[in-house]
């Protein structure tokens, strides 16, 4: 077994520990939620219940829009509610009477204002309505009436 003079050991030490502060302050620095370029929101959507849910989530960066397929229009409708997911304008939408119940929730930062937001829909269609593209995660759409095809697209018989 080797053994290392103690005074040696000693006089590494304030480097070890300089060292250590230096790799932890950047951390600590975005773990405030300050290093993070404009707006951002953690959010997620857990559908079933509390007992058999599966959720899926992500972080929505404003500036510029990143996080999901939808980021832009997330990020313009929640510049158009001021941040507060409730005031998102409605779309129309004919939404089934299917009880699928989804919880949409929101947690981080708007305009240097704290955002916590929880609430369960009905279905996704209804969410998905009430939202806007907040919450579309998997690039989900409200489901719209098929058009029908241009006759010139049409195969000739």
């Amino acid at each position: 077994m080797k053994h290392f003079p103690t005074s040696r050991l000693l006089g590494a030490l304030p480097v070890t520990a300089a060292l250590l502060l230096a790799a932890v302050a950047p951390v600590r620095a975005s773990a405030s939620g300050h290093a993070l370029p404009g707006d951002g929101l953690r959010l997620s959507v857990t559908t079933g219940d509390s007992r058999s849910g599966d959720t899926r989530g992500t972080l929505l960066l404003c500036d510029p829009p990143q996080g999901h397929s939808r980021a832009a229009e997330a990020c313009a409708d929640l510049t158009a509610a001021n941040g507060d997911i409730d005031a998102v304008a409605p779309r129309d939408a004919v939404c089934s009477l299917l009880y699928a119940p989804v919880t949409a929730r929101a947690s981080g930062r708007w305009h240097g204002r704290s955002v916590e937001y929880t609430r369960t829909f009905s279905n996704t269609c209804v969410m998905l309505a009430e939202t806007g593209a907040v919450f579309a995660l998997d690039d989900e759409q409200l489901p719209e009436l098929p058009e029908l095809p241009e006759l010139s697209t049409l195969p000739e018989v």
